[in-house]
């Protein structure tokens, strides 16, 4: 049940396309070539090359607003998401407020499953108890119309930090300040949430600074570097694409975790996954940092994840971590029953038709609402196709969540089936990959057809082609610790800018599972049959594996840095494995 998928080798650039590229190996010229590197500059991460904030709309006005509420002595509220990038933007926006002097600051993140996503007037009412003068949302906001012109009929005034695509129309809010708005002449696009707000409390801090605040106030001045490591980890965590802008808060933000200048919640994360700090790499702010923190917002509340990233104490930081380590097992639990039943569902299709619909529509009325992002994502994978799971949100209410595929803009697609069909969405919204849409019950058999029609008409009737970017082939030379080592230091990597992945033919020297359900191989290239590598693939179909009598491989896999003992050793890294 994969789809088919076919090995594309990028084009290695013209010679003159890499002149100023010649500081570089060979190899590590055609990678970055790929990536529309050209220039050594462009891998320059120092906080100088930032972009600078001027161009950011709304955010003068912001930091005005921001102000006039330090000096009255204000009330300030957050309005967080209840996702990663969501908890790093609630953190870091209180401890900058609080940083700055700011005495009443609070926090409040919607529960998922009482609330729905967003300022809703629903949560404003809860808001309304702590009485702010203030309300500001992070990584959220920009289409919640009711919950504004809610908050405003109590008084509050209300700014609105977000970086979700905008509708065409905009809430009243008093500031906005989102790079995808209409008339923002910021450069980058791609800001998460959580370096949205940084931008803003970057530039409330160079306000004050220059109003003589801090010294007024006897404050020391913060620097705003020491946030970096939120920012680096709400960043990676929500998958933004990771321009030569987000990279450079993302090479600053792991910098300061490396060297151990992180907050104490971010600390107890890592520790509790056992990664130690000092080798973190991109990849580990996604998969071991991330998912930990996501945890808390789709079974429990996100203020558990907040109130780690918030926590001073090491010992309250390790506590509050170890909740979300066992939210984030139980998570895994439920997830894998809800995936087992999604195959069938799958399976149905499939014996249904020749082939699966050209959008994937899933519901089961017991699934958990906090898990079906995840699940949407595992399907989509496996699939290749844009793919909406839902679960009950109530008796007669559906909300699901989509993930899609390079060509197919999920909250354009959206909007084209609420077009076509007035009044069949109650609401949705999300990015080109990830969206989140609620429709009656009743409805979800006439949306599903909607959702296929509608696709159909983007990809001409065609299934999509699912698709393996590669660096192409290594020679016998490149396989070596060093090489994975440099590569390594090219990053971060991440969305839109891959890590560095090859292919190629390989004899199995040795095979054998580990931990259940990983695969783990010697291999020798096809071309060089004296060297001898070690290479693993996670999760891989026990119904294949271990097979002896399989002696050839296809591989498209990364150049790790394994250490065990205190021995490091290259490993490979498979991605994909074809038996040949």
């Amino acid at each position: 049940m994969q789809a088919t998928s076919k090995i594309i080798r990028r084009r290695q650039s013209a010679p003159q396309q890499l002149n100023h590229l010649n500081v570089y190996a060979p190899l590590l010229q055609r990678v970055l070539s790929s990536r529309g590197i050209t220039h050594p500059q462009q891998l320059d991460y120092q906080l100088a090359n930032l972009l600078k904030p001027g161009a950011m709309r709304g955010l003068e006005a912001a930091v005005a607003l921001l102000a006039d509420i330090l000096t009255r002595g204000g009330r300030v509220c957050i309005l967080g998401d209840f996702d990663a990038d969501g908890a790093t933007s609630t953190a870091l926006a209180v401890r900058c407020l609080r940083a700055f002097g700011c005495q009443h600051v609070d926090f409040l993140v919607p529960n998922r499953f009482e609330f729905g996503y967003g300022l809703t007037p629903e949560i404003v009412e809860v808001v309304k108890t702590l009485a702010p003068d203030l309300l500001i949302t992070v990584d959220n906001g920009i289409a919640s119309l009711d919950g504004v012109a809610a908050a405003q009929a109590y008084g509050m005034q209300v700014l609105v930090t977000d970086h979700h695509l905008p509708g065409e129309i905009l809430p009243s809010a008093e500031v906005i300040v989102n790079p995808n708005q209409l008339h923002c002449d910021f450069a980058s696009k791609n800001l998460a949430g959580v370096g949205v707000i940084f931008y803003v409390m970057n530039g409330l801090r160079a306000h004050l600074r220059a109003q003589g605040w801090f010294a007024r106030k006897g404050l020391q001045e913060p620097n705003m570097a020491q946030f970096l490591d939120l920012v680096a980890l709400g960043t990676v965590a929500d998958v933004v694409p990771l321009d030569s802008n987000n990279r450079t808060l993302v090479a600053q933000g792991l910098n300061r975790i490396r060297a151990g200048r992180c907050c104490a919640g971010i600390r107890a994360l890592f520790e509790i996954g056992r990664r130690p700090l000092a080798r973190l790499q991109a990849s580990d702010l996604g998969f071991v940092a991330g998912p930990r923190l996501n945890a808390a917002g789709r079974l429990d509340d996100m203020s558990l994840g907040i109130r780690c990233l918030l926590a001073d104490s090491e010992s309250e930081a390790r506590e509050l971590a170890a909740e979300l380590d066992e939210l984030n097992r139980e998570r895994r639990s439920i997830e894998q029953s809800m995936q087992r039943e999604a195959l069938l569902h799958l399976d149905k299709l499939l014996a249904a038709e020749r082939d699966w619909p050209l959008a994937i529509c899933l519901y089961q009325e017991d699934w958990h609402q906090g898990v079906i992002g995840i699940l949407a994502s595992r399907i989509k994978d496996r699939a290749h196709r844009p793919t909406i799971v839902f679960a009950e949100a109530d008796d007669a209410t559906l909300k699901g969540s989509g993930r899609s595929i390079p060509g197919i803009h999920l909250r354009d697609l959206l909007d084209a089936v609420a077009t076509r069909h007035p009044g069949l969405l109650t609401k949705f919204g999300g990015h080109a990959m990830a969206a989140g849409l609620s429709l009656a019950k009743r409805d979800l058999d006439r949306f599903r057809l909607a959702l296929v029609e509608e696709t159909s008409r983007l990809l001409e009737g065609e299934a999509p082609a699912a698709e393996i970017l590669t660096d192409g082939e290594l020679q016998a030379e490149d396989f070596s610790l060093a090489v994975a080592r440099s590569l390594a230091e090219l990053g971060p990597w991440g969305q839109a800018f891959p890590e560095p992945c090859f292919d190629g033919k390989f004899r199995v020297v040795n095979q054998r599972i580990v931990g259940e359900k990983h695969l783990k191989l010697v291999v020798t290239p096809g071309d060089y049959s004296g060297l001898v590598l070690d290479a693993i693939a996670f999760n891989v179909d026990l119904n294949v594996w271990p097979d002896s009598s399989i002696q050839w491989v296809e591989l498209v896999y990364q150049l790790n840095v394994n250490e065990f003992r205190g021995e490091e050793s290259l490993q490979l890294m498979v991605e994909q494995i074809t038996p040949l």
